[in-house]
């Protein structure tokens, strides 16, 4: 056995010069660590007051769109027919198969649910919201995104959702997800019904920004403090406000914008965006089907 003696490791004391070298490796692992800590440091800061947060809703927070989902159970309760589901189903595999917002598809979605709530009341959507939230979006929230959100709460600072969403259910969210509150597209009404008209215009690309930015000077912010995140391009002029802009998810030209001007991205997405592009379950909706398929060969086509 001597003869495989070279096998085995010997076991020797360690020398003045090998403990050196690991007191040298470990200082220089400290020093290193204290660097990365001295060139980023704690985000979000606990308890600064004066900074807040503030989130795009579709596709940042949640997949898909809101506005579609809202659609699909305003379709379960009747508001609406066939028809209609599978233009509301279309423009939703769109969305989440490109992973960019059509202006045309958002306009004609916009317009189609104002004449959808045209004579309703306020109060019911409000409670319709409620019951569509549970059935379609809660699980449809991006825990990343969501961990994001709850990081600026745990610091102790105010979280908006900023959605060009309608502004109950964006607040219904905001709310569900315990956040400060929410900014959204605001729909006219009287005495509590609605007239199928907005208020303004949809709060999309700029008028986000000019969103951010009142309710900044309304709540004592300073925006060179706060943080925004979003996924879309339309949405630079809300990211470029602030001092934390963050791309989540980000389509491609908020990618290439921000990498150029050294922003911070996310990406949550597990796999292709062609995964889960929740269409309802509905017998007989052939149309919905036929959507959904052609819009899944068109992206397998660019690929």
């Amino acid at each position: 056995m001597a003869a495989l003696g070279w096998l085995t490791p010997r076991r020797r004391s360690a020398t003045a010069r090998s403990v050196l070298a690991g007191e040298a490796s470990a200082e220089a692992a400290r020093k290193s660590t204290q660097e990365v800590l001295e060139r980023e440091p704690e985000f979000p800061v606990p308890g600064d007051d004066r900074a807040a947060a503030f989130f795009d809703l579709d596709n940042t927070v949640m997949q898909g769109a809101a506005l579609f989902h809202f659609g699909r159970g305003l379709y379960k309760r009747k508001f609406f027919d066939t028809r209609e589901l599978a233009r509301f189903a279309w423009q939703q595999a769109w969305f989440r198969l490109a992973g960019v917002e059509d202006p045309e598809h958002m306009q004609e979605a916009r317009d189609s649910a104002l004449s959808i709530v045209q004579g309703h009341r306020v109060s019911e959507l409000q409670s319709i919201g409620e019951e569509i939230y549970d059935e379609y979006m809660a699980e449809r929230i991006w825990p990343g995104t969501r961990a994001l959100a709850q990081a600026h709460l745990d610091a102790g600072q105010r979280v908006w959702l900023v959605t060009a969403a309608p502004v109950e259910i964006a607040t219904v969210i905001a709310r569900r997800l315990g956040l400060t509150g929410a900014l959204g597209t605001v729909a006219e009404s009287v005495d509590g019904v609605y007239t199928g008209k907005l208020v303004g215009e949809p709060l999309h690309g700029p008028a986000k920004a000019e969103a951010v930015r009142a309710l900044a000077l309304a709540e004592g912010l300073d925006l060179t403090r706060c943080a925004a995140y979003s996924d879309s391009h339309n949405d630079i002029p809300m990211l470029s406000l602030v001092g934390h802009p963050y791309a989540i998810n980000p389509d491609s030209k908020l990618r290439k914008h921000a990498r150029q001007m050294d922003w911070r991205l996310r990406d949550y997405r597990t796999g292709r965006k062609a995964a889960k592009v929740g269409i309802p379950a509905a017998a007989g909706v052939g149309a919905v089907a036929g959507g959904t398929a052609a819009a899944i060969a068109l992206h397998r086509k660019r690929r």
